[in-house]
């Protein structure tokens, strides 16, 4: 896994105040997509033990509300995507958001591993036609914010809703 940048206090990206993950690597290939570099999955910064020990340190901050994981793709990560979302769960309870361009009903095996540690997932491609600023925390209408945790427990999607 690469990734191509760590942001401490993020307020873009998800409720509250989080530290945000870029990963890079995406075959997507959104036509207008916002981080068209982080695509290439040789892009940034290799990632190690001791990067991802400084990232989930980052949320020990009382002021830190959660974790936001964007890209690239943080759903081509694999195994690696995995044991990171774990380990912020075993470290500390705080959320994670995570963004896919992957539809909820389309992951496949260790996708939907991952998104069980997962508290709100965005899905769906970026559709520059769809493209509407006036959103939050997506950026085409065609995109969902979903409730991970009660998605799962009821078996069918459940909108995320503003707190």
């Amino acid at each position: 896994m690469r990734y191509a940048q760590i942001r401490k206090q993020d307020i873009s990206n998800g409720e509250g105040i989080r530290v945000s993950l870029f990963v890079t690597g995406c075959n997507l290939k959104c036509a207008g997509c916002f981080n068209e570099k982080y695509q290439d999955f040789n892009y940034g910064i290799k990632w190690d033990y001791k990067i991802e020990e400084e990232f989930i340190k980052l949320g020990d901050n009382n002021f830190i509300d959660g974790f936001s994981i964007l890209g690239g793709e943080p759903l081509l990560q694999g195994k690696e995507m995995l044991d990171l979302v774990r380990k912020i769960k075993i470290k500390n309870d705080k959320t994670i958001w995570m963004w896919t361009g992957y539809k909820f009903e389309k992951l496949n095996s260790i996708q939907r591993q991952i998104i069980k540690y997962v508290d709100v997932l965005v899905d769906g491609p970026y559709i520059e036609t769809l493209k509407d600023s006036n959103l939050m925390f997506r950026g085409s209408s065609n995109q969902r914010i979903i409730d991970i945790k009660k998605t799962l427990k009821n078996k069918k999607v459940i909108d995320w809703r503003v707190l």
